[in-house]
């Protein structure tokens, strides 16, 4: 029975507040007056204690707080805890005040009160009695509460850090901040679909951010930790950036230390003229080719390639690396080689003037350009000249008399490319460019590839390479990666002649060919037209062609092949899905830092095609812009003939949305067309 003036306490708001009883509201209610004089109508159960003694007055509930308060040390209750443990006895507030204070006073038991009702550890209530908790317990919520103020200390350090950066200073971020970094970096990669989204809005709220996939983004980048121009297509992939430690200091041991060359009695090539042909930016040098001319006169073509089986052996720790990598992965920004750049452009590559070890493709041709002949060496070589594409077209325009070798290596693949096209090659000549990004990304450069003599003559050596290491492999019956592609079913001749010539009927081609398939089986390459075929030309930078040279080298050894049929299979299906993931992110890289020239460049005027439809019906087409060799969708919103060239405007830019408007610029300004491509 509670009588007017007893001293009560309840929760307002969620904190415990005293008040004294003071007369009764209605049946079951009592009205309750705080020390500020305010009132309240609670029912008795809403009473978490009653203080002994009284009548009390508000006035009285200041003091008695004061009192009580300066009894209340949390520490006095693990004694407590130990003894009731030992004695396996409970207590209510009085029986823990007589123990702790010696003393059952109103004020010494609400502070024996308090104590109890604030514990999270020591004590566990069952009714009116406080039961001390296991040993065991004890410890695990010790535990608990340690890791979860260590998880405060650590979320408000990275607050206060946070703040700093986004206010521009300085901050040294620490291993524990890391985990919530990265709750905001997967929010900025994968939006609503990150399994951490809820973590990084919390950051996120807290900083006065939108809880958004830009959100985070624009964080980390105010953050320092991420650039403007973040590759956020290579962090979404599985492609690693980076070599581990091990591995870099294995490539250096590798170097210092090489294994024995199993191909110790290398055919020694190194009187041969060696010509190098790539763009001058190439660092991997992977290929070379020469021109032998024979005692009874006829011409031997010898394209070397470099040999990194020299300094892994297969299974070995940079092998299993490449294998996990499968290939060189080629930005704007740069590339991300399939081993350690000391070992790709260095000891593997073939470098100017340098003996360096390479697998040999020595091969003759009839005079219609069919194989007539070829043989395949570990052979030694001395590259002779390093030469970009622009080098050597400029030395095979101008006829240049000293260097006879490079002409007739043009004429054998102009000779090899025609009768390549009478075994049913199909030739699509689009445009393809590079795009180079300097620095931060502040210089922005897209060059566009010609269809040069040069480019036309290491294209061919590379593909007759490819030819002889199928032939041999089919001969032989080796397990090796071929490449085949089916055939396609092309337009008719009626609808290509329809077609203006060109790129809208190479479009119109291109469009109707197959993926390429990899297998241990030999079988037709419809594109290139030929029966069998195998790359072998890039061992460096795509792990398919080593594992060819592997298996090459082991046959000519007259060893035993280290890889079974079953192994080369696995192995090209997990190269074929790493490079079409690198294939893809290339590719969305590439448009990115196209779609950024093009905003940094929005009032020149460009030329441009209608390539194909995409949606007639709505207007939608394929087009070329042709200074930049890029292709685009756009809209238009009047009639356009295919191969119809017009000029247009960039009207705006986000390659971060990719999105991309434009303008049509027409003789009159004034009946511009909008169109747009996305």
């Amino acid at each position: 029975m509670v009588d007017k003036g007893t001293l009560v306490e309840f929760k307002h708001q969620g904190q415990p507040r005293l008040g004294v009883v003071d007369r009764p509201e209605g049946k079951k209610n009592w009205v309750v007056i705080d020390e500020r004089g305010q009132a309240h109508t609670l029912h008795p159960r809403d009473f978490n204690y009653e203080a002994s003694g009284g009548p009390y007055k508000p006035g009285d509930i200041g003091p008695f707080v004061a009192e009580a308060e300066s009894y209340i040390d949390p520490s006095s209750l693990e004694i407590a805890w130990e003894f009731l443990s030992e004695a396996g006895e409970s207590a209510d507030p009085a029986a823990l005040a007589q123990l702790l204070f010696s003393d059952q006073s109103p004020a010494f038991c609400y502070a024996a009160h308090r104590l109890l009702a604030e514990d999270k550890v020591f004590f566990k209530q069952k009714g009116d009695r406080y039961e001390p908790r296991p040993v065991a317990q004890v410890e695990e919520l010790r535990l608990q509460i340690e890791r979860e103020t260590q998880r405060q200390q650590e979320w408000e350090s990275f607050m206060t850090k946070a703040r700093q950066g986004l206010a521009g200073k300085t901050v040294a971020w620490e291993k524990g901040d890391r985990p919530r970094l990265e709750t905001l970096e997967r929010l900025a990669l994968f939006g609503d679909e990150s399994s951490q989204r809820t973590q990084a809005a919390e950051i996120l709220n807290a900083l006065g951010v939108a809880p958004t996939a830009a959100g985070a983004f624009d964080t980390l980048v105010a953050l320092g930790l991420w650039s403007i121009h973040e590759n956020l297509a290579l962090r979404r992939s599985q492609v690693p950036s980076h070599f581990s430690e091990e591995t870099l200091v294995m490539a250096q041991q590798r170097l210092q230390s090489p294994p024995p060359d199993p191909d110790a009695q290398r055919l020694d090539l190194t009187d041969l003229k060696v010509y190098t042909v790539d763009d001058a930016s190439t660092q991997e040098i992977d290929d070379g080719l020469s021109l032998e001319t024979l005692a009874d006169g006829s011409q031997r073509l010898w394209v070397h390639i470099a040999d990194p089986t020299r300094w892994l052996l297969p299974g070995d720790d940079l092998d299993l690396e490449a294998r996990r990598r499968c290939t060189t992965v080629y930005l704007p920004t740069g590339m991300i080689p399939m081993f350690p750049l000391e070992l790709a452009t260095g000891a593997m590559s073939l470098l100017q003037g340098q003996t360096c070890c390479a697998l040999s493709f020595g091969i003759t041709l009839s005079p219609e350009g069919d194989i007539q002949d070829y043989h395949i060496h570990p052979t030694l070589i001395r590259p002779t000249y390093r030469l970009t594409y622009d080098d050597v077209d400029e030395m095979l325009e101008l006829g240049i008399t000293a260097e006879p070798e490079l002409q007739g290596l043009a004429h054998w693949a102009k000779v090899r490319g025609q009768w390549r096209l009478t075994q049913g090659a199909i030739n699509i000549n689009m445009p393809e460019s590079s795009i180079k990004v300097s620095g931060a990304g502040d210089d922005i450069v897209i060059e566009v590839f010609n269809d040069s003599m040069a480019r036309q003559m290491v294209a061919e050596m590379m593909i007759l390479a490819g030819e002889a290491a199928a032939r041999y492999g089919q001969t032989h019956a080796l397990a090796i990666p071929f490449r085949s592609q089916p055939q396609p079913e092309l337009p008719s001749d009626e609808e290509l002649i329809s077609l203006p010539t060109g790129w809208v009927r190479d479009s119109a081609i291109r469009r109707c060919m197959t993926r390429s398939e990899v297998g241990v089986t030999p079988s037709r390459h419809a594109t290139l037209g030929l029966d069998s075929y195998s790359q072998v030309t890039s061992p460096i930078r795509r792990y398919l062609d080593l594992v060819t040279h592997f298996q090459l080298k082991a046959h000519l050894r007259g060893e035993p092949l280290p890889f079974s049929s079953t192994e080369v299979t696995e192995l090209a299906i997990g190269a074929s899905s790493a490079a079409y993931e690198a294939t893809l992110v290339e590719r969305q890289t590439k448009r990115y830092w196209a779609l950024e020239y093009l905003r940094r460049h929005q009032d020149r005027v460009w030329e441009v095609m209608l390539l194909r439809w995409l949606r007639e019906d709505e207007g939608l087409g394929l087009i070329m812009v042709e200074d930049l060799g890029l292709e685009l969708a756009m809209r238009f919103n009047r009639a356009v003939a295919l191969g119809e060239q017009l000029q247009v405007r960039v009207s705006h830019a986000s390659p971060r949305q990719d999105v991309i408007r434009f303008e049509e610029v027409a003789e009159s300004e004034e009946s511009a067309a909008v169109v747009t491509a996305g």
